[in-house]
């Protein structure tokens, strides 16, 4: 412990000039960052600022020339008719009615007489407003002494200029009552002579939610000015139509600055100033309406502006004393870090260990000896399986139980250790129902239901699992999301597979089972996606009609899996294995056997019909000399399941017929009892607790629970609408 502290404070010695020096040189570097990105950022700030609020205000002029628009075009569009009626003044009145009920935009309009014009009406002033509650038009008259519309400026300005004229903003209070502007245009008769003014009035209500609405930054703010300089919008009410921008140039430290602003804002100008106002620095921007002689303005603290630089600025100089203080830090500690390398290494490999162990216990869970039964001449069974990491998802397997070979094969979702240990879980299901379930689609539903109540993780799994009849050659199956199987007889075709989900997804799934015949030489080829999208170096996949080709007719599971190998390790060259590859083939090889007799015994569902059952075992008895202990029992057997069927299996009523079937071999004697009445499996049915006193035994069980005693094998399947009951004595 000693020897590594004076290691450490001779290292630290050593270095400490060289670091000083370190820290010195990083905190001038830093601080000489520091003020290159400030002062580019401000600049950067005040271009988007400007960009910012010069697009705020084009936008703002386009929809403000878009009610200036209507507004003209409501009084143009309607000057030839005012000029029409100027023969009968009483019909004037509908000129103004006309212009508001057609253009929302407008809220009031008048066509006011020209005084002495018109000897019958020395002063004729109809106004046509909007009442806001009903929308109906209203209509009253400018021609009272309060009002005096011939000295108002909407008035007096295109009797001036021979032309139309937008006015002002003012309070009107004979007409609209209202703070408005109005657009007024002469009306000539056919002499030249001005006869009236026409106008349409608009609310600057709209205008000032407009500029309301405009947010550059948190505290800017929005004006209108009119031109003659008068604030027409303004966030402060108490300044709208009450204080001229030259009366509030007055009040800021930079008069002359404001002056010049304001100067260029009522001639028609564009563009961006900077001033002081009570110790403050603003940056105007401004831009001019057309043909209003309005001027538009957006005002923005600049300590809103540069707000985040100044922030960043602070966590800047912060973060460069941090820096300084973790350059120290990481002097101190790169020694210790070195100190630290050789124990990482050691656990390193020790985590290599124990993956391999891992990989050991997974590859362990596998079949792996092939061929799996050397003895049998009638199946021929080879597989492989390659993780694309130390331990991978995929999994298969299999065994024969009751001259019957269940098998499964997996894919699970994600890699890697989680993967894993979803293989074994499924695995060890499949191992544990299968044994006491003889339908694949059972087996599939009852794994699906266990797997989803723990599947905290949202992981599935990809599952094909088959029941094959290794006498009959019939192959029973239920596929939950896998690929399909490719079947191998004459020529090579995908199996015909339902399209259930995979397991582990949702509980109470609906598995469909399905079901072939198997011939003599035909194979079963199953595998894993693992294959189809086994990828090269060009990212291209292996795919489904390379792998169709590379199973070729060479006879032999092995030499398939092996020729399957060769393709693919052809087609992907140096490139990663991206996936788990697995590989699993069924090679059917029983031929009929020649030893077996059949005797055949047709019934109807009618219990006086069951005597015939004793005649039919007495004579098979008698052909294979059993003794008669071992005749009343199959008697007793049979007789118990032909009249389950009897009594259930038909609705009351109904004829129905009972094919009994016996199967004699050398060293077994089976009885296969079929009939079309509706499904039912008695081996699903639990036996019967005979522990118990008949009072207290639990209707039904008891039949099946004799046969299963006496037999040595029940096994049940629907086939083709039939119920196939199949109950074996070994002899």
């Amino acid at each position: 412990m000693k020897k590594k502290e004076i290691s450490e404070k001779k290292f630290l010695g050593v270095s400490a000039r060289g670091g000083l020096l370190l820290v010195v040189v990083a905190i001038i570097t830093l601080e000489a960052t520091g003020l290159i990105q400030y002062y580019f950022s401000q600049r950067g700030i005040k271009q988007e600022a400007s960009l910012r609020a010069q697009s705020e205000l084009r936008s703002a002029e386009n929809e403000i020339m878009g009610i200036v628009d209507q507004a003209e075009g409501a009084v143009r569009n309607s000057i030839w008719i005012a000029e029409w009626c100027l023969v009968n003044p009483d019909s004037l009145v509908r000129v103004p009615q006309r212009v508001v009920d057609n253009n929302p935009v407008v809220v009031g309009s008048t066509i006011a007489m020209t005084p002495g014009y018109n000897k019958k009406y020395p002063l004729y002033s109809p106004y046509a407003t909007r009442d806001t509650e009903t929308g109906k038009i209203l209509t009253l008259s400018l021609a009272t002494d309060e009002y005096d519309y011939p000295s108002q400026e909407w008035f007096t300005k295109p009797l001036e200029l021979q032309d139309g004229y937008w006015s002002e903003p003012y309070y009107d209070e004979g007409g609209g009552n209202m703070l408005m502007t109005t657009f007024s245009m002469p009306v000539k008769d056919n002499n030249g002579e001005v006869a009236a003014i026409l106008t349409a009035d608009i609310s600057l209500e709209w205008l000032t939610e407009l500029m309301g609405s405009i947010k550059v930054y948190p505290n800017a703010f929005s004006t209108v000015v009119s031109r003659s300089g008068q604030i027409m919008v303004c966030p402060n009410e108490s300044l709208v139509m009450n204080k001229s921008v030259d009366q509030f140039a007055a009040e800021s430290d930079d008069s002359g600055v404001l002056k010049s602003i304001n100067e260029a804002m009522l001639s028609g100008q564009e563009g961006e100033m900077s001033i002081r106002y009570h110790g403050e620095r603003f940056r105007v921007y401004f831009a001019p309406v057309e043909r209003t002689g309005w001027s538009l303005s957006i005002v923005v603290p600049e300590k809103d502006m540069f707000a985040g630089v100044r922030k960043v600025g602070g966590v800047v100089i912060i973060l460069q004393l941090l820096g300084v203080v973790m350059i120290v830090i990481i002097l101190r500690v790169t020694f210790r870090n070195q100190m630290k390398y050789k124990m990482l290494n050691t656990q390193k490999e020790r985590m290599e260990k124990e993956l391999e162990i891992a990989k050991g216990i997974q590859m362990s869970m596998i079949p792996k000896i092939f061929p799996p039964y050397p003895d049998r001449g009638d199946i021929d069974i080879c597989a492989s399986i390659v993780p694309a990491k130390e331990v991978g998802g995929d999994l298969f397997d299999f065994f024969i139980l009751d001259e019957k070979l269940y098998f499964c094969i997996g894919d699970v979702s994600g890699k890697g250790v989680p993967a894993s240990l979803v293989m074994a879980v499924t695995r060890s299901l499949f191992r544990t129902l299968a044994v006491h379930e003889k339908s694949p689609g059972r087996i599939v539903t009852a794994m699906n239901e266990s797997m989803s109540d723990m599947n905290e993780s949202t992981m599935f799994v990809t599952f094909f699992c088959g029941v094959l009849d290794t006498k009959s050659g019939h192959l029973r199956y239920c596929n939950a999301g896998h690929n399909a199987p490719v079947l191998l007889n004459t020529t090579k075709s995908l199996l015909k597979v339902a399209s259930n989900v995979p397991l582990g997804i949702v509980a109470g799934a609906v598995f469909q089972e399905q079901e072939t015949d198997l011939q003599y030489d035909d194979a079963i080829f199953l595998y894993t996606d693992g294959i189809t999208e086994a990828e090269n170096s060009k990212h291209e996949l292996f795919g489904e009609e390379r792998m169709l080709n590379a199973l070729s007719n060479l006879k032999g599971s092995r030499a398939h899996i092996e020729e399957m190998q060769k393709a693919i390790s052809g087609f992907v060259g140096n490139a990663p294995q991206s996936d788990d590859i697995t590989m699993f083939i069924i090679h059917y090889l029983n031929e009929a056997t020649p030893d077996a007799s059949e005797r055949h015994l047709l019934i109807h569902n009618d219990i006086q019909q069951i005597p015939q059952l004793a005649d039919f075992v007495e004579t098979i008895a008698a052909e294979k000399h059993l003794d008669h202990s071992l005749t009343l029992n199959l008697n007793l057997a049979l007789e118990e399941a032909v009249t389950n069927v009897i009594m259930y299996a038909y609705p009351e009523g109904t004829d129905g017929l009972v094919d009994i079937e016996a199967i004699i071999r050398k060293d077994s004697l089976s009885f296969v009892i079929s009939d079309s009445g509706k499904a039912f499996d008695p081996t699903a049915q639990p036996d019967a607790d005979v522990s118990l006193s008949a009072e207290n035994r639990q209707v039904g069980g008891l039949g099946i629970y004799l046969v299963r005693n006496i037999m040595d094998s029940v096994s049940y399947e629907r086939k083709n609408g039939k119920n196939i009951l199949t109950m074996t004595k070994n002899i």
